[in-house]
């Protein structure tokens, strides 16, 4: 087949194209800006669109469908000249459902933790020889791709994510993939640009519970207060099963799972990442793993790539980077890295990027969020506000919601990365979190730099 994929340069976009070449699809793209990592990669795959732009004599009856990104516009030139020869254009969840029809599909929403969740099942699987197909939010070691599609594998695990399909198909993602077995990890308001209240945004999630098999399988946060209101009417209609986080010693700053009177080593720490892992070894059980065969893949588990991925460490300092954005995720890293390392002090930097987070109404959610860090640091760039067609915003309103100095607010790169550099990094710990680019900053570059032995 051959398929053209617009705005190839998306992350899950671009792996699904180097996905399905080496299933010897014949495969085109186009993009007007494409970013690194995909960049490269797509170089590498021999991918790369030769020009950025948009050309709909592109577009003919040579291609058999058209795969359509989320960062193109419904009025896109080459989408309209798709739909005009009445090309079948597919959201990438709408054919990513479509490749899977035929498998166990295994997915985990919430909104926060999916992709850890959806890593360390993948992990687990892969540890224990178990073949299987995926689609995860984040690279991750021992996984060329973040895309795996077979004819082999008869389960397939994905991470469900609530924001919308495509410009043309407006329902969120996971409601495409009708789980056989579901995890959802918590629900916190997110995506204000395109669920205008906490009321609509849950409703995404009471439509994708109803979306699980009759027979299926659902396991969830018991101490989400949300989650406890909207599953209280499916008792019976499938199989539900709470869990709660695993106990844990931390020895020597180690972390130890405490489980049926035996510990286990594992990586990671927080008490997020314990409620994570409760929850994929209930999803691994489902999938025939024991809980000794679950817990001892977990001491090789290294995390997904910016969820707290150390950059640089010794024996006093570190410096992690993070994707937290929303209000419940900030606070929940900030917690873990301060609640694993009490003795050191807490930089926290945190970007403003999103829609909901740099949206006026919304800002108040981050109130106190980042009151366990030492020092906090909020920056955000005017002109992304600007990009964005969003409102402009004063230090004096950021720091407010926060409930911080104003001082911590920061709105030029240049001076957040001299904020960064004068820090010393003696017995300290600094944490960046951002699911943007830092205004350009490459913070594993400045990671690099760094003098901590």
């Amino acid at each position: 087949m051959r398929i053209h994929f617009i705005a190839i340069g998306g992350s899950a976009m671009h792996n699904l194209a180097i996905a399905l070449k080496e299933n010897n699809y014949i495969i085109t793209g186009s993009d007007d800006e494409i970013f690194e990592p995909s960049r490269s990669r797509l170089l590498k795959h021999g991918l790369l669109p030769e020009k950025q732009g948009w050309n709909p004599d592109c577009i003919t009856n040579k291609i058999d469908a058209v795969i359509l990104g989320m960062h193109a516009r419904k009025d896109n030139p080459e989408l309209l000249r798709a739909l005009e020869l009445g090309i079948k254009v597919y959201s990438y969840p709408e054919y990513i459902y479509k490749s899977s029809v035929d498998k166990m599909r295994v997915v985990i929403a919430g909104s926060h933790g999916k992709t850890t969740v959806t890593s360390m099942v993948m992990h687990a699987l892969k540890e224990n020889n178990i073949d299987f197909d995926y689609l995860v939010g984040a690279q991750l070691e021992g996984f060329d791709t973040m895309v795996r599609i077979s004819e082999s594998a008869k389960i397939v695990v994905l991470e469900g994510d609530e924001y919308l399909s495509s410009p043309i198909d407006l329902k969120p993602k996971f409601l495409w993939y009708k789980p056989h077995i579901a995890l959802i990890t918590g629900i916190a308001w997110d995506h204000v640009n395109v669920f205008p209240s906490i009321k609509i945004y849950n409703e995404q999630f009471r439509l994708f519970v109803n979306s699980i098999f009759d027979n299926g399988y659902l396991t969830w946060f018991s101490g989400d207060k949300t989650l406890q209101k909207l599953l209280s009417d499916y008792k019976g209609v499938f199989n539900l099963e709470a869990y709660e986080g695993f106990d844990t010693e931390v020895v020597s700053g180690n972390t130890q799972v405490l489980h049926k009177n035996k510990s286990y080593p594992v990586t990671v720490f927080g008490s997020h990442n314990m409620q994570n892992m409760a929850g994929a070894m209930n999803i691994c059980r489902q999938l025939g793993l024991s809980d000794t065969q679950f817990l001892a893949s977990m001491s090789t588990f290294k995390g997904a790539a910016r969820r707290l991925q150390v950059l640089r460490q010794n024996g006093h300092s570190a410096v992690y980077y993070d994707f937290a954005h929303a209000p419940s995720k900030l606070k929940a890293t900030i917690n873990a890295v301060k609640e694993q390392f009490p003795a050191r002090r807490l930089v926290a930097c945190m970007e403003l990027h999103t829609f909901s987070s740099l949206n006026k109404d919304f800002l108040p959610q981050y109130f106190n969020t980042m009151e366990k860090a030492d020092r906090a640091l909020v920056f955000y760039n005017p002109n992304v506000l600007e990009h964005k067609k969003l409102s402009p915003l004063t230090a004096s309103e950021v720091a407010e919601a926060f409930n911080l100095e104003e001082s911590s607010i920061v709105t030029s790169a240049v001076d957040l990365l001299e904020n960064l550099r004068n820090e010393k990094l003696i017995n300290t710990n600094v944490l960046v979190m951002s699911s943007g680019n830092l205004g350009g900053i490459d913070i594993k570059e400045w990671a690099e730099t760094l003098d901590i032995e």
